[in-house]
């Protein structure tokens, strides 16, 4: 296989590592989105099935209620990160099948017990509903992308959903604000003493650069501008966003390269939502991609650093140990920025 020209900048090739067949799951995704195989490929088709098939995705099921749900009925934010809401987070991160009759119960479930009626996704837990007041970008981000990517797009309450993060990024009439919750427009979050959350702003950002462009309204494209200047206001690999609450460095969570993810955000998730939004080939964005660089080993492999060991149903990767996931992460940006930075301009 010949190196790829997104890859030259790495210190090793890293493709034939990814496509091995010890992690069927990175194997899936590296072939959709690094070798660029359509979905319905027929080695992408295989090698989906064998991601189900396999833990972790496989584990994961297993400890599904038929019912739809983990550990137990009802809303289900807690306790992170065992729970209905992660579980749909973690399986969107790592590709499983939207097809699936067990991803799809899971998806039901979390839009009939975790929506705010009429707006976004809520934090709730056992017999504790989701408020309006604990609407949070971070977690609706989170759900909204899962099920936006398992194909629930058009369903009325993820319309919904959509509807209240764009209202709760661009403010206006008749969107309300909570203290201690989402407390102003631009990603403003009452945690983060009323500053913008560069954590929120990413996972939004996410969630809304799934809609397909031809489906995007105005208030979907106006808060994808928004997010993305927030994104690129700092040099991404500072991570210097607003924080509150005498906090004068960003938290350290933001270096520390992992996977899954759950309500923090790296340098490189970031990065990942700034190329979502289409904006891959900001010059902004250069300085983050020699830190990205910066962060591989002699083999150009990543090391996961955020790995969530031991709090999940199944354990994905190891901390410490070089990781498939996060070195596809990584190369998922290097491809999109090399693409979009190597492109002739129309006309």
């Amino acid at each position: 296989m010949d190196r790829a020209a997104w890859a030259t900048d790495l210190r090793g090739d890293p493709l034939p590592w990814l496509l091995e067949p010890a992690e069927p799951a990175v194997r899936h995704l590296a072939l959709r989105h690094l070798l660029g195989l359509h979905a319905d490929d027929p080695e992408a088709v295989e090698a989906r099935a064998l991601a189900m098939a396999w833990p972790p995705i496989s584990t994961v099921l297993d400890a599904q209620d038929p019912d739809g749900w983990w550990l137990a009925p009802g809303p289900s934010y807690g306790p992170k990160y065992r729970s209905t809401t992660w579980n749909v987070i973690f399986l969107d991160q790592m590709g499983a099948d939207a097809a699936d009759p067990r991803i799809r119960a899971a998806c039901a479930y979390v839009l009939d017990h975790d929506l705010v009626p009429g707006g976004g996704f809520g934090v709730g837990q056992g017999r504790t509903k989701p408020r309006a007041s604990l609407q949070l970008h971070c977690l609706n981000g989170n759900l909204l992308r899962a099920v936006i990517g398992f194909g629930w797009g058009h369903d009325p309450r993820v319309r919904d959903a959509i509807a209240w993060e764009t209202g709760a990024v661009l403010g206006g009439p008749g969107h309300r604000f909570w203290r201690g919750g989402t407390s102003g427009p631009g990603f403003a979050c009452g945690v983060n003493e009323d500053l913008p959350c560069g954590w929120g702003a990413t996972k939004a950002l996410l969630a809304l650069a799934r809609i397909e462009p031809a489906e995007r309204t105005p208030d979907v494209t106006a808060a994808i501008a928004v997010g993305t200047e927030l994104l690129l206001s700092v040099p991404p690999e500072a991570a210097a966003y607003p924080t509150g609450w005498g906090n004068t460095k960003p938290n350290g969570s933001w270096f520390r390269l992992g996977f899954p993810s759950g309500y923090v955000a790296d340098v490189l998730q970031a990065m990942e939502a700034i190329c979502a939004a289409g904006a891959a080939g900001d010059p902004r964005l250069s300085g983050a991609v020699h830190w990205l660089l910066a962060q591989q080993g002699p083999d150009g492999r990543y090391v996961n650093r955020y790995a969530y060991a031991g709090k999940m149903v199944a354990d994905i990767d190891a901390t410490g140990k070089p990781s498939r996931w996060v070195t596809l992460r990584a190369c998922r940006v290097l491809r999109a920025v090399h693409h979009a930075t190597s492109t002739p301009a129309a006309g």
